[in-house]
Parts: C-alpha cells; sequence; structure tokens
C-alpha cells in the first residue's frame, strides 16, 4: 500500500513523518528504497533533533546516499506539497549531493566529480589488500550498515567519557560514523552511533559481547542494541 505525506516541509508534515518513523526504520520494508529517496528528497533540510525518529531516518538515509546509492523498489510514495521527484533524482546517490552548502559549491574544483580515486584512497585500498591477502582471504564479501544504540548507567554517566570508550575500539574492518545524543527519559541520554564493518572481518554480536559491554567500558555502558542493519554493498 503506497504511503502518503504532506507539506513535509511544515512543523505538522514533521511530525507526522516522525510519528511515522517512529516504530519503523525506513519509510516501506526493512531495507532502504526509493520510497525514503523520495521523501529524503522533498524535504528541504535536515529535521531538527526534535523530530527524533525523523532525524535519525534523515542521517541514516544520507549516509547510504554518500556511501553506496540505494537501488530497492519501494511500494510508492506520494508526497504532497512538494516538487515532484523525477526517476532519474531518485535513483542516482548524487542526490545528497544536491543539499551541499553554498560555500561547498565554491570548492567544486577540487571535488572529484568522475570518482577518480585520490591519493588516500588508493593508499587505504592497497593496505586492505594486503592485509586481506596476508589473512589468507581472497577478498572480503561486503560492507554493512549498522546504527548503535549505546545505553549508560544512569543519568551521571560522563556520556563524553562514554563515547570515548566506545571509539577507543579499534578493529580491523570497523569504521566509525556520526554520533548523537537521544533522550531516553528521567534525565537519562542514550549513544546512537553509526558504524560501517566489513562483514568478513567484524561481528557485530561479537563486538557488544566481546569489547563494548565488557571491562573497562562497562564502566560507562550498560547495555547496546543494534536499532538498523543494512548490507551496503558487496564485492
Amino acid at each position: 500500500m503506497a504511503v502518503a505525506f504532506h507539506n513535509l516541509n511544515s512543523a505538522s508534515g514533521l511530525k507526522k513523518l516522525d510519528e511515522y518513523l517512529l516504530t519503523r526504520s525506513y519509510i516501506s520494508g526493512y531495507q532502504a528504497s526509493k520510497d525514503d529517496i523520495t521523501v529524503y528528497s522533498s524535504l528541504a533540510k535536515a529535521p531538527s533533533v526534535e523530530y527524533v525518529n525523523a532525524s535519525r531516518w534523515y542521517k541514516h538515509i544520507d549516509a547510504l546516499l554518500r556511501i553506496s546509492g540505494v537501488s530497492g523498489e519501494g511500494v510508492g510514495v506520494t508526497v504532497e506539497g512538494s516538487a515532484p521527484i523525477t526517476e532519474e533524482a531518485v535513483a542516482t546517490p548524487p542526490a545528497a549531493d544536491a543539499k551541499a552548502s553554498a560555500a561547498e559549491e565554491e570548492d567544486d574544483d577540487d571535488v572529484d566529480l568522475f570518482g577518480e580515486e585520490t591519493e588516500e584512497e588508493k593508499k587505504a585500498a592497497e593496505e586492505r589488500a594486503a592485509a586481506v591477502k596476508a589473512s589468507g582471504k581472497k577478498k572480503e564479501s561486503g560492507k554493512s550498515s549498522v546504527l548503535l544504540d549505546v545505553k549508560p548507567w544512569d543519568d551521571e554517566t560522563d556520556m563524553k567519557k562514554l563515547e570515548e570508550a566506545v571509539r577507543s575500539v579499534q578493529l580491523e574492518g570497523l569504521t566509525y560514523g556520526a554520533s548523537k545524543l537521544v533522550p531516553v527519559g528521567y534525565g537519562i541520554k542514550k549513544l546512537q552511533i553509526m558504524l560501517t564493518i566489513v562483514d568478513d572481518l567484524v561481528s557485530v554480536d561479537d563486538l557488544i559481547e566481546n569489547y563494548l559491554t565488557v571491562e573497562p567500558i562497562n564502566e560507562y555502558v550498560q547495555s547496546c542494541d543494534i536499532v538498523a542493519f543494512n548490507k551496503i554493498c558487496k564485492y
């Protein structure tokens, strides 16, 4: 069944979107699709943190677009009160780039529009290939994007130190992304953090059980929950 939204750039439209995403990771189905891109493209800017669920969803879709794009078809979504979205705009990852600021546009001469690798990317690729070869692996199976909730013990837990403790866990194939603090209640906030993992090298369950909830990190961390887990590319 197609989903319909109205005037997403108004307070009432954002409220409806936020309520809709309270129990959902995506606009339709269990993976990112063109329905998400349609709604994403209809928003003039990222929802404020007041709309916790919409803000979380927007950042997740923005990250997917920048990393690999979204190919799921979806079931169809209608957004009234916004300019129509063309098939080309929905299907291509550069839609995220259209939201860049004017200051960034001034630096277009420094942006690689044709996908050529920078020296840093080439070096990283060579190091990864060498590491895989040394470990006897023929190739990586793929990568996944993980949104993780990290909960403190109480409202007196130092959340800055909690995040530093989480990010101190360094594993081959694990990359940390954006993070934010989300109110839970009674003055308590949880850390919500985006991870990118190489599937052959990192197990999220192992990361949680053997690194994030053991000493010394469990001084700050009570528990961790996987909010969203999505394949973002295969080799």
